[in-house]
């Protein structure tokens, strides 16, 4: 079933392919002159292994964006002595003529080239020392592959500015590709005679021709008795076409099927051309004529159907040319076409946009060639996320990220798909979803935030990450994950809600992991962007929550982490915290998100001189006061002063206030607080309160240390009176209720 399916682990062969290709030069092979990839001499190994090594080769490449492509990869199979291949799948720019020419000597049995644009007439000289061996050839999309270049014989002025154009080449044919049998030319350039191509190919079983405009198709018929699949994708038909499909009497697959968008079609379809191919082509068991108009009603009126549940069985057809099909058809496609909302349809499997099983079908029939098609299947299926449920969740998980891996480039795919991964993803499937299913939706999200600057993209990808647990199911992509976001943050023209939603997923990724973590994304500049996004809304003056996500982000990437509150010092955060604090005087969780992060920077010992000066220090002291967000800021405040305190009365370099008075107000503070109140805080260890205990330089430190611990363990024992534990604190609360220097008040919390 699917779910074990999407559930199981990778097969071992899966990983040592994906390790090997990651450390090529650790395993298979060694650098020659520091530069060339060349294979250790010992090593044999079959096609098996070879085809499955280049095939995701070509998958890394171009899903991967932290892989780096080898020029010389190729070359390590161009001896079929040690290295042997026989089919591979080979796709997009990926490939070059001298990667198929490296090849060459290899018995190829199976070859596709999909949309390989780089490639020129010198691989079609490659193809032909495949041609005694290949059966199976697609040259889908390889829209360069029949032109040469051509050097113009006399070498006028025009030498320099147009060194070499671009020829067709007309004398190519498959002439001695004896066993070919399946052949893809898909959106083959104009100008190339495919008649006389294909001439020499003794018997053909599989051809497709989609995007090919053909006026005269008769040619067909030499493979009358051996052609079982015909594919017509998106070429206008006529009268005549019709009759020589008919005589394909072997076919048990025809596409005729169309985008209906593309340009104008003067073809219409009957009910006499669908009884001409029910007739003749009594094998078939796939048919395809989506996105056709229909000329006249084939439909069987609805007086006439049998009522009951919906049937496949012929005789109950609702479209009546079908009534006449031997048996049910596996496939029938009727994407953008009024017949697929029709009640009985005589097939196992039917594209259509009626309902979830048929988009889904369409998207997994029309993705690997049709991405025009397939973007709006995945918008219907997006529509029914958003409104309805998804019964078959797994499957258009599955569907979308292999579309959006597939076409990396194409713009619709990835907004649709990028859309309808955000409903797919919501907590009320997460139940149904495994690990590695989740892993993969975060790697093609990344994917697309890579590749997609465009708004629509970036919005949808970011909305998608807040589906999941932050940071724990982000763990795995975290340095790219974090290089994402930020290069968002640092774009100068930026889309208020992906500014929004990326902050606040910055702010996510950095709570609550650990600090070498913290000081890695400290060295990307996420202290300095955070620092830019505030000074830019100070000076619009607003405090959004922007503003407070991207305080808070800085409080928690400053938490025990040393480096990066030096770096808010260095990046003047003091001159915005005053700032913003006299700008907005009312926004109390801004003031808790600033304290609590100058509270991590006052643990540093060696960062606190620069917190000594009259006018912070005044700041401090007013703050203690404060009523704002219930305690928090008020106590925020007195840590900062009590980590001051605690360097004593010789590291006091300043006349005001005077260090009594602070210490005054300090106990005043600590005084007025319920020490039962409930706290916006958290605390992952306690050894910056702990460091506070064992002094007698600075009492009001201590106590208010004491007061911390006493409120955090009995408001919420089961988090903390472990940590308290852990942590060496009791024999510490021991040694200081012996102490001389301690208050009475203190000991007493204490004990």
């Amino acid at each position: 079933s699917l779910t074990m399916a999407s559930d199981s682990p990778e097969s071992l062969m899966t990983l040592c392919t994906d390790y090997c290709l990651r450390n090529l030069e650790g395993t298979l092979c060694y650098l020659l002159d520091n530069e060339t990839l060349r294979l250790h001499p010992d090593i044999f190994l079959p096609s098996e292994i070879c085809d499955k090594l280049v095939n995701e080769y070509v998958e890394l490449v171009k899903t991967d964006s932290i892989f780096e492509p080898h020029e010389s990869f190729f070359t390590l199979f161009s001896d079929p002595r040690s290295t042997r291949l026989a089919r591979i799948h080979l796709r997009e720019q990926i490939v070059q003529d001298q990667d198929l020419e490296a090849i060459r000597k290899q018995d190829l049995v199976e070859l596709y080239l999909t949309n390989c644009e780089k490639l020129t007439a010198k691989s079609l000289q490659t193809l032909v020392s495949f041609s005694h061996t290949l059966i199976s050839l697609s040259l889908f999309g390889c829209c360069n592959i029949f032109y040469e270049e051509e050097n113009p014989g006399g070498c006028e002025d025009d030498c320099l500015v147009n060194p070499t154009r671009q020829v067709l080449v007309k004398d190519f044919t498959f002439e001695g590709f004896s066993r070919l049998r399946f052949l893809n030319l898909g959106r083959l350039i104009e100008g190339v005679n495919v008649e006389t191509l294909l001439r020499p190919l003794a018997s053909l079983a599989a051809l497709d021709l989609s995007g090919i405009q053909l006026n005269d198709v008769g040619f067909l018929t030499q493979w009358k008795d051996s052609l079982v699949s015909l594919v017509l994708y998106n070429m206008d038909l006529s009268e005549e076409h019709i009759q020589v499909i008919a005589q394909l009497h072997k076919l048990r697959h025809l596409d005729i099927s169309r985008d209906h968008l593309s340009s104008y079609y003067k073809f219409k379809l009957t009910r006499r051309v669908l009884n001409l191919f029910v007739e003749n082509l009594v094998n078939l068991t796939s048919l395809d004529i989506s996105g056709h108009t229909m000329l006249e009603n084939c439909t069987i009126p609805s007086m006439e159907e049998k009522i009951g549940q919906t049937s496949i069985e012929p005789a109950k057809s609702s479209i009546a040319p079908f009534r006449g099909l031997k048996r049910p058809l596996q496939f029938l496609g009727l994407f953008e076409t009024s017949l697929c909302r029709l009640t009985h349809i005589p097939a196992y499997k039917v594209s259509g946009d009626k309902n979830e099983e048929q988009v889904l079908n369409a998207i997994e029939a029309y993705t690997e060639h049709r991405p025009e098609i397939t973007s709006r299947a995945i918008n219907l299926l997006f529509d029914i996320a958003r409104i309805e449920r998804c019964s078959q969740l797994l499957r258009a998980l599955q569907l979308v990220i292999t579309a959006l891996k597939c076409h990396k480039d194409d713009k619709n795919i990835q907004v649709t798909g990028s859309a309808a991964l955000f409903y797919l993803t919501n907590s009320e499937y997460r139940m149904e979803q495994s690990v590695k299913l989740r892993r993969q939706v975060i790697q093609v999200v990344l994917n697309g935030m890579e590749s997609y600057q465009e708004v629509t993209v970036q919005r949808n990808c970011c909305l998608t990450l807040c589906n999941f647990s932050i940071p724990e199911e982000l763990e795995f992509q975290y340095r790219r994950v974090n290089e994402l976001l930020l290069n968002i943050l640092n774009q100068s023209r930026q889309d208020e809600s992906i500014q929004r939603i990326a902050v606040h997923l910055c702010n996510a990724l950095v709570c609550q992991v650990d600090n070498d973590h913290k000081e890695a994304v400290g060295k990307m500049g996420f202290v300095m962007t955070m620092l830019k996004l505030i000074q830019k809304k100070l000076a619009d003056k607003t405090c959004d929550q922007v503003m407070e996500f991207s305080w808070s982000a800085l409080w928690n990437i400053t938490d025990e982490t040393p480096d990066n509150c030096e770096m808010f010092l260095n990046y003047s955060g003091m001159k915005l915290f005053l700032e913003c604090l006299k700008e907005f005087p009312e926004k109390q969780e801004l003031h808790r998100n600033m304290l609590g992060l100058l509270g991590n920077v006052a643990e540093v010992r060696e960062l606190r001189p620069q917190l000594m000066t009259s006018q912070f220090i005044s700041v401090f002291s007013n703050l203690l006061e404060s009523k704002a967000d219930g305690i928090e800021v008020s106590y925020n405040a007195c840590g900062v002063l009590s980590h001051i305190m605690f360097d004593g009365p010789e590291a006091w370099g300043i006349c005001e206030p005077h260090r009594e008075e602070v210490v005054k107000r300090m106990w005043a503070a600590i005084q007025s607080w319920d020490i039962n109140s409930r706290r916006n805080i958290n605390y992952r260890s306690f050894e910056p309160i702990l460091r506070l205990l064992p002094q007698g330089i600075s009492p009001v430190s201590q106590h208010w240390a004491t007061w911390a611990l006493y409120n955090l363990v009995s408001v919420y024992p089961d988090k903390y009176c472990p940590l308290l534990i852990k942590e060496g604190g009791i024999p510490l609360l021991k040694d200081m209720i012996k102490m001389a220097s301690a208050r009475q008040e203190t000991k007493e919390m204490a004990r």
